[in-house]
């Protein structure tokens, strides 16, 4: 290496670079202005035409706000029903193969099995309903889980006192006593899993009469489905009182608990009602609602079962 003389000048100039070394362009020159990558800028541009229009949107929301009444958390949606809400039983049936799937031409089978010791009696008002809307081949059997069976219960469905061959029929039911907690259904034996409890099986069963209901009406059915089931059937005393005034309530507007037609919410908790006893302590809207319900012959071959 060569040595330097050391450098304290004022500028380049007073510096003398030695002529053996070549030059190099300085690299310490003023910075230029950056350039801004065009793809960035047509980036940022989209960006705040985005929220420029979020902005617009959220001004014309609330405005429809202010404009809107705000409803009261009370109210009482059995005011706004409308009549026309709900189809009559007698109306046409679902579509069988959309709703259990299409089996080829095979009878399409629906399999419950049920606790003898605590009968299921939604579900056999619902069996005699919907035998009045299709052609059902009924049958009842015993499990070995089971030691014994009441004859009433054996001969839940009748006598089927004309045989036709098994494709005439539209559906199949068959109700076999088992020693299980709580009801089970299946209609595909091989691939679906069991729906289980009594009120998530007589909303599928209530399903196939293919009647259309708003949103509010069907929430109005679950509700009453699962108060007949969780305070009616398993609630205190109080509970009871409570559903029962309720009940009362909604039956002096109208002739059945939602509206002006039979549903799956009064077959539930008139069965509930039957099973706990409950009915004779029930309030007179409520009688005349299961008298109702008992001129109905699907109930009343149902609670000869109680007797």
């Amino acid at each position: 290496m060569y040595k330097v003389r050391p450098f304290q000048g004022p500028g380049p100039a007073a510096a003398a670079l030695p002529a053996c070394m070549y030059r190099l362009p300085c690299l310490y020159r003023a910075a230029a202005p950056e350039e801004v990558d065009p793809s960035l800028q047509a980036l940022e541009s989209r960006q705040e035409e985005i929220l420029k229009r979020l902005y617009e949107l959220k001004s014309a929301v609330d405005g429809l706000s202010k404009m809107i009444q705000t409803p009261d958390a009370d109210l009482d949606v059995t005011n706004i029903i409308q009549t026309g809400d709900c189809s009559p039983l007698t109306a046409n049936g679902a579509d069988l193969d959309l709703m259990l799937g299409n089996d080829y031409g095979a009878l399409k089978d629906i399999v419950i099995n049920a606790n003898p010791s605590l009968p299921p009696l939604s579900l056999l008002v619902l069996h005699s309903l919907l035998c009045e809307r299709y052609k059902i081949l009924s049958a009842v059997h015993t499990h070995s889980s089971v030691k014994s069976v009441p004859e009433d219960l054996l001969k839940c469905f009748g006598e089927q006192t004309k045989k036709q061959p098994r494709h005439e029929y539209q559906l199949g039911f068959t109700l076999i006593w088992k020693d299980v907690p709580k009801p089970q259904m299946k209609f595909s034996i091989q691939t679906m899993c069991p729906i289980e409890g009594e009120g998530n099986i007589a909303r599928f069963l209530f399903s196939l009469f293919g009647q259309k209901y708003s949103a509010v009406t069907s929430t109005l059915m679950d509700s009453w489905v699962d108060t007949a089931l969780f305070q009616l059937k398993e609630g205190s005393s109080k509970e009871r009182g409570a559903v029962l005034r309720a009940m009362n309530a909604a039956l002096g507007k109208t002739a059945w608990l939602v509206g002006n037609e039979l549903s799956v919410a009064d077959v539930v908790v008139w069965c509930v009602l039957q099973q706990t006893g409950s009915a004779n302590a029930a309030p007179a809207n409520v009688q005349k609602w299961m008298k109702s319900c008992e001129n109905l012959a699907p109930f009343s071959s149902v609670k000869k079962l109680l007797k």
